[in-house]
């Protein structure tokens, strides 16, 4: 194994490279990618300067992983914008601020509203049925409210 790997060839380098590629498609999430394209560069290198000692391959192999895995990094958070839409798929977020009728009456702390076509577990001060009431937060599925 020892001798295999002081004598890598561009193709050892390419198949490599190919490995981890393929790998990458069953979803490595990213992590396999860089690593692979770093792979194949070294194969590639190593075509253009076939008398590359085997410890420089090893070192420009692990160079070129950090670097090729820093530089997807940086873009990805050069690229990041906020969302248009900061509240997509966190039901309930949009009825904060907004007031209500009480569905049913809050006892012991919990009532409920009828908010759009979904009736909704309410927490807040003990009121009766048909109250108004505002939505002042939300902790998961239970909004929290405050007389109007």
């Amino acid at each position: 194994m020892w001798d295999y790997l002081q004598h890598l060839t561009f193709w050892d380098w390419l198949a490599f490279g190919s490995l981890l590629l393929i790998l990458e498609v069953f979803g490595a999430g990213g992590y396999l990618l860089w690593t692979g394209i770093a792979a194949a560069s070294v194969g590639v290198i190593l075509y253009l300067f076939p008398a590359l000692a085997w410890p420089w391959q090893f070192l420009l192999f692990g160079c070129l992983s950090i670097l090729t895995a820093v530089f997807w990094w940086q873009r990805q958070k050069a690229a990041a914008k906020p969302s248009d839409q900061p509240g997509l798929n966190q039901r309930g977020s949009e009825f904060v601020g907004r007031s209500f009728t009480l569905h049913e009456a809050i006892v012991g702390g919990r009532g409920k509203i009828k908010a759009g076509d979904s009736v909704w577990l309410v927490s807040g001060p003990d009121l009766p049925a048909g109250s108004q009431v505002r939505v002042s937060g939300q902790d998961g599925v239970l909004l929290k409210v405050e007389p109007a």
